[in-house]
């Protein structure tokens, strides 16, 4: 007889198992197998909760952009200008949870996954579609060189690719040197006043 209320425990074990196993075996050769044996379940499991590794894949991408939208939503609470609302968003785009390896490991799986996979090309679009959005509101608020929609642009890629050069460079990444180089590309895109 199945346990009532194990579903969820489970299935967030899986992701978790997930998101190590990519790091530790990469993406092409993790079988359901190995996530099975990494959460300490049974295989069968992975196929009765997500049906497919595509589903599990998918299923830990949805897990890694709920855990960065509340990392960014906790950071604005805490905001009270636009300005440190940008910033807010920035430290929460390098913060120690995003530079970890297994999570940069997981992250780099799913752009690759986006040109193949249509759900996760989808999930991908909508992470930048709401960074952008969310950039756009705040420097709306506040006087820019350019327009808000121009600010917010090269914000948001400034962000990705800043993430990209940092996590794929020779040395552990570093959020505070990235945190640095964006405040100030912030600070370029605002009319002094």
């Amino acid at each position: 007889m199945p346990k009532t209320g194990m579903a969820p425990v489970r299935r967030r074990a899986f992701v978790e198992a997930a998101i190590r196993s990519i790091h530790d075996r990469g993406f092409v050769d993790l079988t359901t197998g190995d996530v099975a044996r990494e959460a300490g379940l049974s295989q069968g499991l992975v196929h009765h909760y997500f049906g497919s590794k595509s589903a599990l894949i998918i299923a830990t991408m949805r897990h890694l952009l709920i855990e960065f939208g509340a990392g960014i939503r906790e950071r604005l609470r805490e905001a009270r200008t636009p300005r440190e609302r940008l910033s807010a968003i920035v430290d929460g785009s390098f913060c120690d949870d995003q530079l970890r390896p297994e999570v940069i490991s997981a992250w780099l799986t799913f752009y690759v996954q986006a040109h193949t996979e249509p759900e996760v090309r989808r999930l991908l679009r909508i992470y930048a579609r709401r960074l952008i959005s969310n950039l756009r509101h705040e420097y709306r608020r506040l006087p820019t060189r350019e327009s808000a929609d121009v600010a917010a642009e090269s914000t948001a890629a400034m962000i990705d690719g800043l993430w990209l050069r940092r996590v794929l460079g020779d040395e552990q990444p570093c959020g505070e040197s990235a945190i640095a180089i964006m405040e100030a590309h912030i600070d370029s895109q605002i009319e002094p006043r």
